[in-house]
């Protein structure tokens, strides 16, 4: 089953979600901010995606500046600050079966469909 890692406030997100339920194929959404994440579902997520931590996070986010930019930190540390601040992991991720996407932009979506 195809899977969508929602924020239903993000436009890109929202697009990426009209693609999704316009192909008309058995979906689940996951509002990951307001059911976060482990750091077992996200290293999963990453895996599947087959990208490294850094690669999920979304930097230009105020916490992202303020808390973590220009600081060494290990994927450890990297997946642990996106557990702790949603807002940081970039939107939306689809998954079906065993390809992800990142939906940016959201078109790209439909070449895993």
């Amino acid at each position: 089953m195809i899977k969508i890692y929602h924020n239903p406030r993000c436009r890109k997100s929202r697009e990426g979600l009209e693609i999704i339920e316009n192909s008309g194929k058995d979906f689940e959404v996951v509002k990951y901010l307001e059911n976060p994440l482990s750091e077992t579902e996200l290293t999963s997520v990453m895996s599947v995606l087959d990208i490294a931590p850094i690669d999920l996070v979304r930097k230009n986010e105020a916490i992202w500046k303020s808390d973590y930019k220009g600081k060494q930190l290990s994927d450890s540390e990297i997946i642990k600050a996106m557990v702790a601040h949603p807002k940081l992991i970039e939107r939306p991720i689809v998954i079906n079966g065993k390809k992800a996407i990142i939906g940016r932009p959201p078109s790209q979506i439909k070449d895993i469909l």
